[in-house]
């Protein structure tokens, strides 16, 4: 496997910003870090450089993934571990590696620049592949079941929510009377079709009228925002006290999902005017950053894929109270 190829394909988004946001946590001897969606490795390469003590935990869903990035790690030796699995799993990862605790969390959302540049896994809309989507390919549905198999209201649900398509009932109406004909099953056969569904002035202005749709499938297809959604507030648990937690999103529905669970971390879940707090209620977390961080326009002219990123950071201050821990914790 060429480690310098793998380096060369994959350029982490914000990569110094987001080294600057875990410093206060890492920067002692022997850290532990999780990657969270460890990819090719860029962003825990970047830690492991910058923090020459620090051990990375990196985990990926994509076996493909966790090989180039044990690969292109393995000259840092015992300081990068890979795992094979959902960032969900996170306590049963850092309990099997026998940590209770760990200084710093990292995740890099979405899909990888690994799966998006290999046409075959059916990511891109800019090249005709089989509709496949899936970020580990063990598990089973695929885009294309996704379009064979939802009913009309599903499939409207899935675009609309997922990809918060205007035109998702348009859409579901044309795939379901081509498909009782014509099996979608590639990639250039939902763009063709997506083409004639959305109105031509959409298309115009709109940007490419398939980034809409396979956002929503490719979501429908990995359980993105469920895994997500469970993954955060048990991230959070790891922590240990003063520990730090970086999320990079890209989209609308990540970003939202992470700012709301930040924001319950960091306030009070007591009802307003009570004299004293509960402890039970106590916020536990700090947010770093207020609002959301953007790539500058030298980051997006460098790295196109910054462009729409969003970046929060938060920090442990306190242990999280019993009645607020999350289901899945240890």
């Amino acid at each position: 496997m060429d480690t310098r190829q793998t380096a060369d394909r994959h350029t982490p988004v914000l990569l110094e910003r987001c080294l600057d946001l875990l410093a206060p946590a890492v920067e002692h001897d022997g850290a532990v870090i999780v990657d969270a969606t460890v990819g090719m490795g860029g962003h825990a390469e970047g830690v492991l450089r910058r923090f020459g003590t620090a051990r990375v935990v990196g985990i990926d869903r994509d076996r493909q993934a966790v090989a180039l990035a044990t690969e292109r790690l393995a000259g840092f030796g015992d300081r990068f571990t890979a795992v094979h699995a959902t960032y969900d799993r996170i306590a049963d990862v850092l309990a099997d590696l026998g940590l209770d605790a760990v200084d710093a969390v990292l995740m890099d959302l979405g899909v990888s620049s690994l799966q998006l540049d290999e046409p075959e896994r059916g990511f891109s809309y800019a090249h005709d592949a089989p509709l496949d989507m899936r970020m580990d390919p063990e598990t089973d549905l695929t885009a294309a079941q996704v379009l064979a198999t939802y009913d009309e209201a599903a499939l409207a649900g899935v675009l609309r929510d997922y990809g918060e398509e205007r035109f998702a009932r348009r859409i579901a109406a044309r795939v379901v009377a081509t498909r009782g004909a014509v099996p979608l099953v590639r990639t250039g056969q939902l763009v063709d079709l997506l083409r004639e569904a959305i109105p031509a002035a959409s298309c115009r202005t709109g940007g490419h009228p398939a980034k809409r749709t396979f956002q929503a499938l490719r979501i429908e297809v990995n359980g993105e925002l469920d895994v997500l959604a469970r993954a955060l507030p048990l991230a959070v648990d790891q922590l240990a006290l003063g520990g730090r937690i970086v999320v990079e999103s890209y989209h609308s529905l990540e970003d939202r999902l992470v700012k709301r669970t930040f924001a319950a971390a960091a306030s009070s879940s007591a009802p307003r005017g009570l004299p004293v707090e509960p402890v039970e209620s106590a916020p536990y977390l700090r947010l770093v950053t207020h609002g959301a961080l953007r790539a500058d326009e030298a980051e997006v002219a460098a790295n196109p894929r910054s462009a729409s990123v969003r970046v929060r950071a938060a920090e442990r201050t306190a242990a999280t109270p019993p009645a607020r821990r999350p289901a899945g914790a240890s």
